[in-house]
């Protein structure tokens, strides 16, 4: 893979799961930021899936579109858009009514110095959007981060597992959750947590930051050596699916793939496919912040790329200069500062 065209195609084909699943999904769906980094490709796989499954139902992209020609793309694929400040109340109580919410709206990166801004995105705006879709089926993003680090040699962290987040950043996140919660349960509004651990594509990631250093011939970190991916597609794929199954509890999913990956193991692969001597700082600590998605598994299936095809996407697009998304994941962090 070396395109964005091509990367573009296998993101958003959609699975004969997903097909069969949009079939069941009643009325149409409505993405709430969706200009994010995995919203675009989320919206075109929907849509997709629509059109492969012989329905009919709108796709609606939210964000403030305040750059680029992302409105004008998604509204090229059929995807109908609605620019909206989100904190706006005026703008928000104006979006239409639909059956199916995917709320992606948040904020991570510059919160050290400006945590108010995150609190007020990642747990006030969740109460509003919340009381303003009483009726509708409402799919949160979450965060793998609101769980506490854990033991290397375990399983990783199951969706009973107590939370207890480091930092502001993942304090925020459990927020939004609570808040969704209170609503949920206040007015009996079906949701979903979904607890997302390090979607990647080739533009961003885990496995790209790694090949980076590894290509570049810098020392690769150790001190977080544990890790878990998935494919943006598949998470994508599992977000829209999870419309099925949101419940006034409401329901919670970690979403990931199925390994534990050693972050030694994926620099030495990547050193392999650049014949590159690898280099590395620093010994492994004991925990990391490492979620159990056998649950999502059991009820969506295993993820349709497996990590070695993605390792291998990864060196082929950086060996050929692809393009990149400049938003580091940071997943090294020990302490919570974003």
């Amino acid at each position: 893979m070396q395109t964005i065209e091509e990367l573009n195609e296998i993101m958003t084909k959609p699975t004969s799961r997903l097909i069969q699943d949009m079939k069941k999904i009643e009325g149409d769906i409505m993405i709430l930021g969706v200009g994010g980094k995995m919203g675009p490709s989320m919206a075109k796989l929907a849509k997709r899936a629509i059109n492969e499954a012989n329905v009919t139902k709108r796709v609606i992209g939210v964000s403030r579109f305040s750059s680029g020609t992302l409105k004008e793309e998604l509204e090229s694929c059929g995807i109908e858009t609605i620019a909206a400040d989100l904190l706006n109340d005026e703008e928000l109580q104006s979006l239409p009514d639909v059956e199916n919410i995917i709320f992606m709206a948040g904020k991570k990166f510059g919160t050290v110095g400006n945590e108010h801004q995150t609190w007020a995105m990642n747990a006030y705006l969740p109460g509003r959007v919340a009381d303003k879709f009483p009726n509708a089926n409402i799919v949160v993003f979450s965060s793998g981060n609101i769980y506490p680090f854990v033991d290397i040699t375990k399983a990783g962290c199951i969706e009973e597992t107590p939370t207890n987040p480091v930092g502001e950043y993942a304090q925020s996140c459990l927020g939004r959750e609570r808040m969704f919660t209170y609503f949920s349960k206040q007015n009996n509004t079906p949701i979903l947590l979904f607890r997302l651990s390090y979607a990647i594509d080739m533009r961003y990631g885990v496995l790209l930051e790694i090949a980076k250093q590894v290509y570049q011939e810098k020392p690769v970190d150790l001190t977080t050596g544990h890790v878990n991916v998935i494919w943006q597609g598949d998470a994508n794929e599992y977000a829209i699916r999870s419309l099925l199954h949101c419940s006034t509890d409401p329901a919670i999913l970690n979403i990931t793939g199925p390994e534990t990956i050693s972050v030694r193991w994926v620099a030495e692969e990547f050193g392999r496919h650049f014949d590159k001597e690898v280099f590395f700082r620093n010994d492994e600590e004991q925990s990391a912040l490492l979620n159990n998605a056998s649950k999502a598994h059991k009820l969506f299936g295993y993820p349709s790329v497996p990590l070695q095809q993605m390792i291998e996407w990864t060196a082929d697009w950086l060996k050929h200069d692809g393009e990149m998304i400049d938003k580091p994941t940071h997943f090294q962090e020990r302490q919570g500062a974003f």
